[in-house]
């Protein structure tokens, strides 16, 4: 086999990253945009000794698990890799993902797997979007998405999974534009001047945020582009981001308010936050609040607990889990987001919510260093930790088993990781009790998942 052979294959399984797989003459193939059930003719466009992957060419017979895209540039687009699958399936994948990487990474036999949960409407569910800015070929204004593992924009200014006002805004942004000639970036020569619009709405608020990045200090003729916008009801907030640096990373570190307030308010379940343009807040505001709900329910909190809250951002679990705790420590090492959890925790009322700004796999163990050599027994009924997709440091982890919290609740985005910190976990005095996932980005290969561990030998 070589590349651009063509032939027909079977797709038997998917990767964990939403690829078919199928097998010809013995070699395993990848075919993004294939599912299982299907038959397809494709052609190589790379090879390894054993296996390759395969752009599917045709597609000849379906699987009986396609769903009809709402989308038209969902092949195109790297944002969702699996809308082409029917939602059921979807989440039958999912489930399958985490259960295969504890089984295999993490080495777990028994797993007290529950059902995972899905939305019951899979779209229109993101509270936040952020869309670069170019020109096409023929040098028209674009928005859109970046196409899968490239730069190059998808026009699209209607995703299926943003809210129907972005399509308004956006609308708005490119017309003042092409009306008063200001330029959209240029990532080849860093020049240009708009580079992305991001725009947050409240759910139960109903409040809209854009936020344009620009690279420059100022936007011409911003009072025309304002007056357009607040005629949209529900706008809040209208700012720039200035980001004159030739880099991928989209935020600049200086925001300046044209109108309104810096941030909109929304809620997940009874607690408020305050959400500025460069603040993290789970984008699945509806699966935020299941998730979180998990992370309480398995924390079995009674008023009388100390809990750290690990990776806590904003404070989003934290002030949740504050609710039912005495005191509630959460550690954060981006400065912007621990003064966004300590004003939301004064937002809501909150005074046993105490926020600590560092590297949790840094302060955590100083922390246990610290009260070990003043001979006290660094203390915690429950440990929660929320990480990114790298999981938690091994030093973390080692803290934790001495610490020995009676309970872990660990709630992960990337359920190898996941596997690979609950094996160690579970090497030292603890158990899984309880696993489930949730689906917070429908129609991606993407997966929340909430595990609780108890410790064992709790009376040794």
């Amino acid at each position: 086999m070589k590349k651009n052979d063509e032939f027909i294959i079977d797709i038997e399984d998917m990767s964990v990253d939403g690829a078919g797989i199928g097998k010809y003459e013995g070699m395993t193939f990848f075919v993004k945009d294939a599912l299982i059930g299907d038959r397809v003719r494709v052609r190589v466009v790379k090879m390894k000794k054993t296996w390759g992957y395969a752009r599917m060419m045709e597609l000849l017979i379906p699987s009986p698990d396609r769903a009809e895209p709402p989308c038209p540039y969902h092949r195109q687009c790297g944002g969702c890799q699996i809308q082409a699958l029917s939602y059921e399936k979807q989440l039958a994948f999912k489930q399958q993902k985490v259960e295969n990487n504890l089984r295999r990474i993490g080495g777990f036999d028994e797993i007290p797997m529950e059902p995972i949960v899905g939305m019951e409407n899979p779209f229109h569910y993101r509270n936040k979007s952020q869309y670069p800015v170019g020109t096409d070929k023929n040098g028209t204004i674009i928005t859109g998405f970046y196409a899968g593992r490239t730069h190059q924009i998808i026009p699209n200014r209607d995703c299926a999974l943003g809210v129907p006002v972005n399509r308004e805004i956006l609308d708005i942004v490119i017309s003042y534009m092409e009306r008063y000639h200001v330029s959209a970036y240029d990532e080849t020569t860093g020049q240009g001047l708009v580079r992305h619009v991001l725009i947050r709405y409240g759910f139960r608020t109903d409040e809209i945020m854009v936020c344009l990045i620009i690279n420059g200090t100022n936007l011409p003729h911003e009072k025309e582009l304002i007056r357009e916008l607040c005629a949209l009801p529900g706008m809040t907030s209208v700012s720039v981001n200035v980001n004159m640096n030739q880099t991928n990373v989209i935020l600049g570190t200086e925001t300046r308010l044209l109108w309104g307030q810096l941030f909109i308010t929304d809620y997940i379940g009874n607690v408020k936050y305050q959400i500025s343009p460069v603040s993290f807040f789970q984008v699945n505001p509806v699966q935020t609040e299941v998730l979180y709900g998990l992370a309480l329910e398995y924390a079995d909190l009674h008023g009388t607990e100390t809990v750290w809250d690990l990776y806590c951002g904003i404070g989003t679990i934290s002030l949740f889990l504050a609710r039912r705790a005495r005191q509630v420590y959460g550690v954060e090492i981006v400065p912007r987001a621990v003064e966004d959890a300590r004003r939301n925790a004064a937002l809501n009322g909150i005074e046993n919510a105490a926020f600590i700004e560092g590297k949790a796999e840094k302060e955590l163990p100083e922390f246990y260093e610290k009260e070990a050599q003043a001979g006290r027994q660094a203390y915690a009924d429950v440990i929660v930790v929320d990480p990114p997709r790298k999981g938690c440091d091994e030093r973390l982890l080692r803290t934790i088993l001495q610490m020995a919290p009676e309970r872990i609740v660990y709630v992960s985005c990337d359920p190898a990781t996941l596997a690979r910190d609950l094996k160690v976990l579970c090497e030292g005095e603890y158990r899984i009790e309880r696993v489930r996932a949730v689906d917070n980005f429908c129609q991606t290969i993407h997966v929340e998942t909430v595990c609780l561990l108890s410790r064992e030998n709790k009376g040794l």
